[in-house]
């Protein structure tokens, strides 16, 4: 074999080891015999601590910041007119000044009104912190004792698909919007019974697809006289499986998937370099970018189980301008999410769920940081306030234009989306049997 051909045909095999680390071999043989509501269910944790003022409540700058102004900058999930004034969230002005243009609403029908809305759900147990939140919502179970590079120590939502649904490794996708704060360890726990042999195949598509100069056209670098580049290369490998920290977990797939993953690699490159990726069509920040890397995976693989992680909200900690932005960006990348499933992927059109929910609220009290417009910064310490969540579900089964739930009278829990979606998949019955669920854990189903 040529050595350039050589070259390329390992840099391809590597490329897939980076976009999905943990290729696993199916759980059970015989796939689960109880109704489905709908065959695939995508969970979007709306992560980063989203205020319940300024999503639910539809405050705007009126219990933040003092200004009289209210409205809805979310208005592809929910109903409400937007604010008429202080536009700080729309489309950056020439000279990089926030505001102008708030973005166009890409559905027709809010989510709202498709489905159903839980307004005021809680995080009961622990600190609100965002992996423990996060963690929570994958797992259905609050890990009061879990650290922060630990996986989950209850089984996640992927090992029950999995071991309970007969499913392969390929149906079933944890997608991360990057590689720190330890996201990538959420893809299956540490349970005995569980683990690994039923986790979730991991994709951080900024980290994948943003390494042009390292997999792009799967370039040739000769030892002699391109050490530099190689030594960077080396890095970038280490960085995507977490060397750093000792971990290089084992890859167990079937060939088949070895090959349809390294095509999928090629393919979204291809896509990527002929601009044909389903980016929303405001992509200026990285959550923009994950949806549409997410809506290249259901293409391709039309997963039985995605989760998609956002957390550009978080910029709430220093700069409340930016935070508003953020939310008005994942609701545009939300409603694009929802449009392509329903009008681009034919497998999943009619025949999916989705779930929105943050992985928890912020404070109620503002920081002494102020941003560019002298607003004041929120923080989330574990206040009453940051324990405020909602819930969003749309898709076959689910009831249309329903609200459930104010502030006066909470229904749900942050843990009770694992139960939902097992019941969306036809497998509540086997994960609630299990007993690994937290014990205030329910499906949403059970609350309306």
């Amino acid at each position: 074999m040529r050595r350039r051909k050589f070259i390329r045909q390992a840099a391809l095999a590597t490329g897939g080891i980076i976009a999905a680390p943990y290729i696993l071999p199916t759980g059970r043989l015989f796939a689960t015999t109880n109704p489905q509501m709908a065959e695939h269910v995508v969970f979007v944790l709306f992560a980063g601590g989203v205020r319940q003022q300024e999503s639910i409540l539809q405050r705007y700058l009126a219990d933040s910041q003092q200004i009289d102004i209210e409205g809805n900058i979310m208005y592809n999930m929910f109903k409400g007119a937007p604010p008429d004034l202080k536009i700080a969230y729309g489309t950056t002005l020439p000279g990089g000044q926030a505001g102008g243009q708030p973005i166009s609403p890409i559905l027709s029908t809010t989510l709202e009104e498709q489905g159903t809305l839980f307004a005021e759900l809680l995080y009961t147990k622990g600190g609100t912190g965002h992996y423990g939140g996060l963690s929570a919502g994958v797992s259905g179970h609050y890990g009061l004792t879990q650290g922060l590079r630990q996986r989950p120590l209850h089984p996640t939502i992927f090992e029950y698909a999995r071991r309970f649904g007969g499913y392969k490794a390929t149906d079933v996708w944890m997608v991360g919007n990057g590689i720190g704060g330890s996201v990538p360890l959420l893809n299956h726990s540490e349970y005995p019974e569980f683990g690994s042999k039923f986790g979730g195949n991991f994709i951080a598509p900024i980290v994948t697809f943003g390494a042009k100069e390292y997999i792009d056209g799967f370039k040739v670098y000769h030892p002699d006289d391109e050490l530099d580049p190689i030594r960077k290369m080396q890095a970038f490998l280490n960085q995507t499986f977490l060397l750093q920290s000792g971990e290089l977990p084992g890859i167990n797939n079937s060939n088949e998937e070895k090959e349809d993953i390294k095509k999928f690699i090629k393919n979204t490159f291809d896509r990527l370099e002929k601009n044909q990726v389903a980016f929303p069509p405001v992509t200026d920040n990285g959550d923009a970018v994950t949806i549409g890397f997410a809506t290249e995976v259901m293409k391709y693989f039309k997963p039985k189980v995605t989760v998609l992680n956002l957390s550009a909200v978080d910029v709430c900690h220093g700069n409340f301008t930016g935070y508003l932005k953020s939310l008005h960006r994942a609701d545009h990348g939300v409603g694009h999410l929802w449009n392509v499933i329903q009008n681009q992927i034919p497998e999943m059109s009619g025949n999916t769920a989705m779930i929105v929910m943050p992985e928890h609220g912020r404070n109620l009290d503002h920081n002494p940081i102020t941003d560019e417009n002298d607003w004041f910064s929120y923080d989330h310490n574990g206040d009453a306030n940051s324990r405020r969540m909602f819930a969003l579900m749309v898709g076959p089964g689910i009831p249309a234009n329903l609200r459930v739930g104010s502030e006066s009278n909470p229904v749900g829990d942050a843990t009770d989306i694992v139960a939902t979606m097992a019941e969306i998949l036809g497998i509540k019955p086997d994960v609630q049997g299990a007993g690994l669920l937290d014990g205030y854990s329910k499906s949403l189903f059970d609350r309306i």
